[in-house]
This record gives structure tokens, sequence and C-alpha cells, in this order.
């Protein structure tokens, strides 16, 4: 899985993603600071069954468990900033949404105190509301541009061919069937207008490349009053507000031992030697942006485009399920990310190909009772999987 950091320049993306992945990339107060894509590792958080089920431990293998918060590791890629006419080329717009082909998903980070114009540019009064059709606008011309240079492979054709145009964006059948039909389009003998085309790419976005936004800079004057207008004006949008500075602080003092800080924590203790400026530095973070919004907002946007975004459930596979360990005693090892809905089958063939081949039936580790194939998991279920040998 791959969630994309996106945005016009300068407007904190890579300052998110180094919060994100405690990653060194370019910071800086200029458009495209950011030119190749920088790819990291960050983790979506969910509470550790563990400690609902009152056992001493866990023994994470594929993931951590801190203080009872398990973090589950995910990809995170962040690219070139964008600008207007992206998809005709313009700043580095091609490469931009190039890089932007594998993602699952989208996290358009947003400049909420207006300080940046649509280039990126420094400004004093600038209406970031302006970027919440900017980037979906965007991505539905280059979907149509993709179309259009392949009209002689997609008129006549069907859905194969509209999958066969689109292959490599991770766009699926099932997402250009519904696309077609929330567009009123017919798949059968393709005869599409260029209105068409475009109604059809703005309905593919949605599925395919939804979007999360991220406000941020909120701690800048004029940003909270921004943020309120945003979520007036786009009530069906999620829109999140976040300080990716002060999450970036948080993680480093955390990395040197200075706090104990869990991403997404409402709160740090400090543990080490912190001078005055130090002190400072993280009662003001404390004070005027944890206590108000309940963290930093950059662990919230992560699993808020995991679990609201692509609605996927965390479950965790055992091999022994009175003790639920794997055959050499780790406690809870791992932990899969699944879509919502997924069936006890699909979880086996997420483990390992030959357990779904082999499959027999599951165990619910929790309740002690026999699950079919088709039976539908939910976020947090502890499963055995019995397959033939």
């Amino acid at each position: 899985m791959l969630v994309g950091i996106v945005g016009k320049p300068n407007t904190g993306k890579s300052t998110f993603f180094a919060a994100a992945t405690l990653i060194d990339v370019a910071i800086a107060p200029y458009p495209f600071t950011t030119i190749q894509p920088n790819k990291g590792v960050t983790y979506v958080r969910a509470k550790c069954p563990h400690v609902e089920l009152g056992l001493p431990k866990c023994d994470p293998n594929n993931s951590k468990c801190e203080n009872g918060i398990r973090l589950i590791p995910m990809n995170l890629l962040d690219v070139a900033g964008l600008v207007p006419d992206a998809h005709l080329g313009k700043g580095l717009g091609n490469q931009f949404l190039g890089d932007l082909a594998a993602a699952d998903c989208l996290i358009q980070v947003i400049d909420c105190s207006g300080k940046t114009d649509a280039e990126g540019k420094q400004t004093d009064s600038y209406y970031p509301g302006n970027e919440i059709h900017f980037l979906e606008d965007e991505i539905a011309w280059w979907l149509q541009g993709i179309l259009k240079r392949s009209w002689a492979k997609v008129k006549g054709g069907n859905v194969d061919s509209v999958l066969g145009v689109l292959s490599g964006l991770k766009v699926t059948r099932l997402e250009v069937e519904k696309a077609a039909e929330k567009a009123s389009l017919s798949l059968g003998g393709i005869n599409w207008g260029d209105e068409d085309l475009l109604n059809f790419s703005r309905e593919i976005q949605k599925l395919s490349k939804p979007i999360i936004f991220a406000a941020n800079k909120i701690d800048v004057t004029g940003a909270k009053e921004n943020l309120e207008k945003m979520k007036a004006e786009f009530p069906d949008r999620l829109i999140i507000p976040c300080c990716a500075e002060a999450e970036l602080t948080l993680r480093r003092a955390n990395d040197k031992g200075l706090i104990k800080y869990v991403p997404g924590d409402a709160d740090f203790e400090a543990i080490g030697n912190l001078n005055d400026k130090q002190k400072a530095a993280l009662e003001f973070i404390r004070e005027n942006i944890m206590k108000k919004y309940s963290g930093t907002g950059v662990q919230q946007l992560i699993n808020s485009a995991v679990f609201d975004l692509l609605k996927l459930i965390v479950v965790y596979p055992v091999e022994d399920e009175n003790k639920y360990a794997n055959h050499f005693g780790k406690i809870l090892p791992d932990a899969f990310l699944v879509p919502k809905g997924a069936t006890a089958l699909q979880m086996a063939e997420k483990v390992h190909t030959d357990l779904a081949k082999h499959f027999i039936h599951a165990v619910d580790a929790r309740k002690k009772m026999r699950i079919g194939k088709d039976h539908t998991l939910q976020d947090g279920d502890i499963i055995r999987i019995v397959a033939a040998r």
C-alpha cells in the first residue's frame, strides 16, 4: 500500500513526510525544493489486542508496539509540488502526476495560513480553500488526457479496453464499472465525447485516488479562521488540521531520548535534560497545538487515510488461538491491513497463498469459535487459519 503526499510547492509537504518517516529530506521555504520523489515508511496506529486481553506483552514481528499502541508499517511517497495546469506540463506537472500512478490514496497538504499563493510563492491573504478542487481537477484532466491519447484503443471497446489504457494506475475493473455507472456512461461499444471522458475521469479519481486534506501550519495566524471557512464550504471533504513542523520536533526529541512520545498521542512526557530553549519550544507545541487539536494532526491524517479513505481494518493471524501466538510462541507477532469486508479465506491468501489453497476453516481466537471461508472479518480480529498439509 502506498500513500502519496501531494500539494502545491511550499505548503510543508516535505516537512510532513519527514515528520511521518523521520527521514531527512530537503526542506526550504521556496518552490520545488522537492524534485525527485522521496520514499519512506510510516506507521498506522491501532490499539494492540494484548492490552485488552490482559496479556503481559506482545512480540511484534512485522510491526511495533509502544505503550499498548500497535504501529503497522506502510509506504509513503513525497512528490514534487503541483502548480496550476500541471496536466499540461507546467512546472514539474507530468513528472508529478506520473509519480502518483502507484498511489492508493493521497494526503493533500494545504498551507492553511494562506501565506502562499497558488504557485507556492509568499503572499499575505490567499484563501487555501481554492486548493480543494485544484488537485482533483488536475488529476481528472490528466486521466482524461491519457484516455484521449489512446482513444483508438478505447473507442468501440468495453471495460477491458479502458483497463488496458489505465494499466499501471492501480485502477480496478470494479472501479471502472462504478465510475461509468456514476457518470451514466455505457461500457459497451464505447463512444464517449470529451465531456463524457472528463466526467468518467473525475469518478475514477474519486475511486482510485481519493484525497484527504491536511490543513497544515494550523498554528500560524489566520489558519484557524481559514479552516473553519473550508469546513463550512466543503462539508463532504475530510479536512484535518495539523502542524507538521511540531510533529517533526516531537519525533526528533523522542528519537534523542529527550521526551517520551508515541505518534498520535495528545501529549508527551519530558524525560531528558532539556535546555530552556527546548523547554519553551515544546511547551509552545503542547499549549498551542496539542491541547487545542488533541495532537499535531499528522498521525490522525495517516490513520484517516488508511481507515476512512481506503476503508482498511487490522487483523492479527496466529497459530495458537489459546495463547494468541505463532508456532515459536511469539504473542500476536503480525498485524495485517486488509479491506473492510475481507473474508477469512482472503486473509489466508494475504498471509500465504498455500494457506488459501489448502484452506479448511478458521478460528476466531477471541470467541474460540470455528468460522468458514466466507466469514467477514472485523477490525481487531485475531484469527487462526487451519489448512491441510
